[in-house]
């Protein structure tokens, strides 16, 4: 079952499809034969693909339905422990493989029977598996059950072609900013003002692209160009774009920023009307937001800018090196973090309306922590300060430095939001290889080699083409992610990359009850049981109290140290 949908797809369809295709496997289900194992494992298989067509709705949902969230968690769990169980099934199998085969040398097959295994008779002897293993496969089945159950009563909705999930975690943008409230940002709109008046001979209309992660403040320099009074254009637009490239809907909002009402419902009546308009005239047009990698509807909307003068400008923001690449006719502007003094000053004004702490002296030392936290993302320091605005209680304060990034209420800080934003639209086999690495710690800096063997080893890199686990996949996994800016590069080893400390949060968030680097104990030992890829870095603080937790992850699958 191929699930394709406009976000990324459920990081448990991976699991699904790997399962499935396991259940279906020839070399697997000829030596199962018939009997109890077999009907409960074609049980399985029909259980399964009936939850495989509900989980990207419920992916979608998980964040405002708790009940949702939870099933998705007991269904993880359980995906796990099939795994489990096929594995001990496979191995069973493969020993009875090889025992076999050692039989047909000596010529002593004895006690065979012809089976139809997919339309081809095989002559194989059964494999008998104990009672043990009857009664986990039964035990598994009775909570498949369960699942479909709750399934039903969630009214979860099923995959179709037809259906197509859109995930609005970010609202439109605007051309307005305050330029009184923005810090930082002086010599970036230098280089994008010097980009934006530079000499070109190109025939057709240059294209800069902003480039950075989910709350850097790629809109806001955007908006600081687009209203720099210095600027010469006959023409300017803004649009903001979002997950969806509509070509007819953005069309029509640079046709009506133009000041044509765009009332034609036909694409190719207003693109010669756009054409019409632009026709000899200097533009500026932003492109706020963009994801889309569909070269063709790229080139179809672009088509009637090629009207204009050479010296015309679209200015595209992204998250995505591949966007900027299919996009840009110029190398993309990387957008880089705050400085700790700039974002000090964002957080300062949010939260005290000041720059300073002057007058609340009592909360500057919490307020440097959490600016820290917010490892110069614009958009963290405004949001955490908005929380704190007009709440100068030192416990207050204290209770948000010590809060997860997951804990704060969503409908307050956006800083979730827009990072999950960017992990939604990830395909379901980078969700798994972005989730699990979570085992790291903050600030760890990851070799791309090792990590891509890790990711082989734990069955992430099977190339369904070369039926064969593939190293090279996982380079070009860990490149993707490095595209769209999960990872960056190391300043102290430019061999190494590291994720952003909020990045590094939502991969914890992500893979929460699953992947865990043991730095502190869980509230619950009862969580341990469910861990099943886990990391320990020893140092000096509490290391044998912190290693005694591992006595608790009884499915524990992965230990890195």
């Amino acid at each position: 079952m191929d699930i394709v949908t406009a976000v990324g797809g459920s990081i448990l369809s991976v699991c699904f499809q790997g399962l499935l295709h396991r259940l279906n496997s020839i070399d697997f289900m000829k030596y199962i034969g018939q009997g109890q194992v077999l009907t409960q494992l074609k049980k399985w298989e029909k259980m399964l693909k009936r939850i495989h067509a509900v989980l990207e709705d419920a992916e979608e949902k998980q964040t405002a339905n708790r009940l949702v969230e939870i099933w998705l968690s007991d269904l993880r769990d359980l995906a796990y422990d099939l795994e489990d169980i096929i594995d001990e099934l496979a191995t069973e199998v493969q020993r009875h493989n090889l025992e076999d085969k050692s039989v047909r040398t000596n010529n002593k097959v004895q006690n065979c029977f012809s089976i139809m295994c997919n339309g081809v008779n095989v002559n194989l002897s059964t494999v008998k598996f104990n009672a043990e293993m009857v009664s986990k496969i039964e035990k598994a089945g009775a909570r498949l059950d369960e699942i479909i159950k709750q399934k039903d009563e969630l009214r979860l909705a099923e995959y179709t072609r037809r259906r197509v999930s859109h995930v609005t975690e970010r609202p439109p943008s605007t051309s307005l900013v305050n330029e009184a409230k923005v810090y930082g940002r002086e010599e970036d709109k230098k280089a994008m003002l010097k980009l934006l008046n530079a000499e070109t001979n190109d025939a057709e209309v240059s294209v800069i692209p902003i480039i950075g992660m989910g709350g850097l403040g790629k809109t806001t320099l955007a908006q600081l160009v687009y209203n720099d009074a210095i600027l010469e254009f006959d023409l300017k637009a803004w649009v903001s774009v979002g997950e969806d490239f509509d070509v007819f809907r953005v069309t029509k909002t640079v046709l009506l920023q133009l000041g044509d009402s765009g009332d034609d419902e036909d694409l190719d009546s207003l693109q010669v009307k756009l054409k019409q308009k632009l026709l000899k005239q200097k533009f500026l047009v932003v492109l706020d937001d963009v994801w889309t990698e569909n070269y063709e509807q790229w080139t179809v909307f672009r088509s009637p800018f090629e009207a204009a003068t050479p010296q015309s400008r679209i200015i595209v923001t992204t998250r995505s090196l591949e966007v900027s690449l299919m996009m840009g006719t110029t190398p993309a502007y990387p957008l880089k973090e705050l400085s700790y003094d700039e974002c000090f000053n964002v957080f300062a004004q949010h939260a005290l309306g000041a720059t300073s702490f002057k007058e609340h002296l009592e909360l500057k030392e919490m307020g440097e922590e959490i600016v820290k936290r917010c490892g110069g993302l614009p958009l963290a320091a405004k949001a955490l300060g908005g929380i704190l605005r007009g709440k100068p209680n030192p416990n207050v304060w204290k209770e948000l430095l010590s809060s997860e990034i997951w804990e704060l209420p969503n409908n307050k800080s956006n800083i979730l939001p827009a990072l999950r934003l960017s992990y939604l639209h990830l395909p379901p086999h980078l969700k798994q290889c972005f989730a699990y690495c979570a085992i790291f710690p903050k600030n760890y800096e990851v070799d791309k080699d090792e990590l891509a063997l890790l990711w082989m080893a734990e069955g992430f890199l099977y190339d369904q083409k070369e039926m064969k686990d593939c190293e090279g996949l996982g380079h070009k996994y860990f490149d993707d992610l490095l595209s769209r800016s999960f990872f960056q590069q190391s300043n102290d080893n430019k061999l190494k990359y590291i994720m952003h400390d909020l990045i590094h949060d939502l991969a914890r968030f992500v893979s929460r009850g699953t992947c865990l680097h043991l730095v502190d104990k869980l509230e619950s030992a009862k969580l341990y049981a469910k861990i099943r890829h886990s990391s320990f870095i020893p140092h000096g603080r509490n290391t044998f109290q912190r290693f005694e937790s591992f006595y608790g992850m009884k499915s524990l699958w992965t230990f890195y140290h």
